[in-house]
């Protein structure tokens, strides 16, 4: 049993020492904790070392799409007039803007109604077709035409809505018309009088070309309230009249069948708010690139901090970083500086070095930034300084864009040549269109295209050829199937000739139809024509096309450079240069530093972690060693203490035994 008081009888402290002995002993160990107190410290410090790489590579990401440098504002003289955004696309330029109309949709008004809530009809199924279009001719008295024509409008589609016993009340009507999403918004106004309640429908579009058309098959009662027809028949009244916002830009004409105006210059979306006259002007804008800079050379110098508190030695204090004599981090910092340092290939990139927009190395080894050098070389090539960052490519010829790249694809200069241009499948009538469509004989269409059926109806009557070719790309471009597969059509007549166009490129583009009414409408025999991919070369390597896209073949040293050729000949087409920049540089150099399985940080952390880990094992067993000797040294004085209590007990019975013997006390 263990002594925990001093020694009965001897006076001897075993657990003092014991405890003295046992400090020594324990020395080993100590040295262990020491020494895994400094890999512990080391270990910390690469994760700082970390966290500022990681720092770093995130304001490094933000440079490295070359669009980033491509921004432009818009601004106008008359912000109650029109205002303006433009994107990278825009030309910088100022626009006079002349505003002579603003744009309005078409509202009808059904006739009065004593109740909102009462049914109309019997309930029996109606459905409601609205059709979108131009009125033009005759003349509009008390909100009706007279002699009036109807085209309908092919771009936009053909909606439908059913009224049974469930909805045939003026707020059912509203709410069925809102809920179908067809492009119409209905609503119900008080007006007061005898039958106060009038249902209101607004085109949501379309302009003069958004006038509504409805036709009611089924209940007799609401075809009375809503059939409208403007080249016939009329139930509704016109309250408000579609019209399309008339300008000028820069002197030449514009119409619009909004307010919002995203192609009428280039790049830029405008806004009419009133009639007036005003100005926009673009203008490059390099203030978030410039942060985005900004960001990069502050990240940077706060990493070059941090590997000097970490590796460097503070002679007045007399203390060391904890990396201090570790490679790892020297070598990490001179990486990042040769890969910020020298200058781009010179293979049509005429900014090629980072002092070129203000970046330049201090004597400390931390980056400095010329803000206004930056703007200036903005400005001048703002798709030149995006490319001295990220990873970019520039055609030659303005129909060939540079859309994509890969990591394997390698920097350089590649001559372009296209031996097919993409093409859109077509479907082109044997013979002019039959101009009458009867209910039950020509009526049905069945078209596939880009591989996917839908089936249209088309509304019986008489049309000219361009009024058919309007509805039925209307009816097509509207069905469900063809939607939800991404695919349309567009329909157009040349001499009463119908053709069909997918507006899909390449060779997965079809088109093709069937029914009733595909004779009527294309002839007998109509010619199929399938859609073709883009084909050729770049740097005399292998690309596979795929509709307008061309993309450089695995294995190749243009692997994964993608060029988008809108048309043009065929043939060479110039050149495609193709950079790394100095962000895209830095990026990949990060990703190999901060890679978590063989980066160079994880290696120097997953070596420390080990010899901890080793250090851990020789701890248990130097603690069981210590606590072995600690129990031997316990037995040994506890025998010691017994002996030493025995030896005083005998020395003490010897003395009171020598005590009594006779004359013992005269000797005394």
């Amino acid at each position: 049993m263990a002594i925990s008081a001093p020694g009965v009888g001897s006076n001897l402290d075993v657990n003092s020492i014991v405890t003295q002995l046992m400090a020594i002993e324990q020395r080993p160990r100590l040295l262990l904790d020491a020494k895994e107190a400094d890999y512990r410290a080391r270990l910390s410090a690469y994760g700082q070392l970390r966290s500022a790489l990681a720092a770093l590579q995130t304001s490094v990401r933000g440079l490295t799409d070359p669009a980033k440098f491509l921004t432009r504002t818009a601004t106008t003289g008359d912000a109650s007039i029109a205002s303006a955004t433009a994107t990278a696309s825009a030309s910088n330029a100022t626009y006079d803007i002349a505003v002579s109309k603003l744009a309005q949709q078409q509202s009808l008004s059904t006739a009065g109604q004593a109740s909102s809530t009462a049914a109309i009809g019997t309930g029996a199924e109606t459905i409601l077709t609205f059709q979108f279009g131009t009125i033009s001719g005759g003349t509009l008295d008390a909100g009706k035409y007279t002699g009036a024509t109807y085209t309908q409008n092919g771009t936009v589609a053909t909606g439908t809505v059913k009224i049974d016993s469930t909805n045939n009340s003026l707020q059912g009507i509203r709410d069925a018309i809102n809920a179908a999403n067809i492009g119409v918004t209905a609503s119900i106004l008080n007006v007061g009088g005898t039958d106060p309640f009038r249902l209101v429908l607004q085109s949501t579009g379309g302009g003069a070309a958004g006038s509504m058309k409805i036709t009611a098959t089924g209940d007799s009662a609401i075809a009375g309230l809503l059939a409208h027809d403007p080249a016939g028949a009329q139930n509704l009244i016109q309250t408000v009249e579609g019209q399309d916002a008339a300008l000028t830009i820069n002197g030449l004409s514009v119409s619009s069948p909004t307010n919002t105006l995203s192609e009428a210059i280039q790049g830029v979306k405008l806004t009419l708010a009133k009639e007036g006259t005003t100005s926009v002007t673009v203008s490059q804008d390099s203030t978030g690139a410039q942060a985005t800079v900004q960001g990069l050379v502050k990240a940077y110098n706060e990493l070059v901090g941090q590997i000097r508190s970490l590796t460097g030695v503070d002679t007045e204090n007399n203390t060391a970083g904890p990396l201090v004599g570790d490679s790892a981090a020297r070598t990490v910092q001179r990486q990042l500086r040769e890969a910020l340092s020298g200058a781009l290939p010179n293979n049509g990139q005429t900014v090629r070095v980072l002092s070129q927009v203000g970046v330049t190395f201090q004597k400390d080894g931390t980056l400095a930034f010329d803000s206004g050098k930056f703007s200036q070389a903005v400005a001048s090539d703002a798709a030149a300084v995006g490319r001295l960052f990220g990873s970019g490519g520039a055609a030659s010829d303005s129909l060939i864009r540079v859309v994509g790249s890969g990591s394997a694809t390698v920097p350089g200069q590649y001559a372009v040549d296209i031996s097919e241009i993409a093409t859109r499948a077509t479907l082109v009538g044997a013979a002019p269109a039959s101009l009458t469509i009867t209910a039950g004989v020509n009526d049905t269409l069945s078209l596939t295209v880009d591989g996917t059926t839908t089936q249209i109806s088309l509304t019986a009557g008489t049309y000219t050829a361009a009024q058919l070719a309007a509805q039925v790309q209307s009816l097509a471009n509207s069905s469900a199937a063809l939607k939800s597969a991404s695919a349309a059509v567009t329909v157009s007549e040349d001499a009463g000739v119908l053709t069909v166009t997918s507006k899909r490129y390449g060779s997965a583009s079809t088109v093709a139809a069937g029914g009733s009414a595909a004779a009527s409408l294309f002839g007998a025999a109509p010619t199929a024509i399938a859609g073709k991919d883009v084909a050729g070369t770049v740097g005399g390597l292998a690309a596979l096309g795929s509709g307008q896209k061309l993309t450089g073949a695995s294995g190749s040293a243009v692997a994964g450079l993608v060029l988008e050729v809108n048309g043009g000949a065929t043939g060479g087409r110039g050149v495609v240069n193709f950079a790394r920049g100095f962000a895209a540089r830095l990026d990949a150099l990060l990703d190999g530093a901060l890679a978590s399985k063989d980066g160079s940080i994880a290696s120097r952390t997953n070596g420390i972690n080990q010899t901890i880990k080793a250090l851990d094992s020789q701890r248990e067993v130097l603690d069981r060693r210590l606590a072995q000797i600690e129990q031997r040294y316990r037995k040994q004085f506890v025998a010691l203490d017994r002996a030493m209590s025995s030896l005083t007990s005998t020395s003490n019975f010897l003395a009171q035994q020598l005590a009594r013997l006779p004359g013992a006390s005269n000797q005394s």
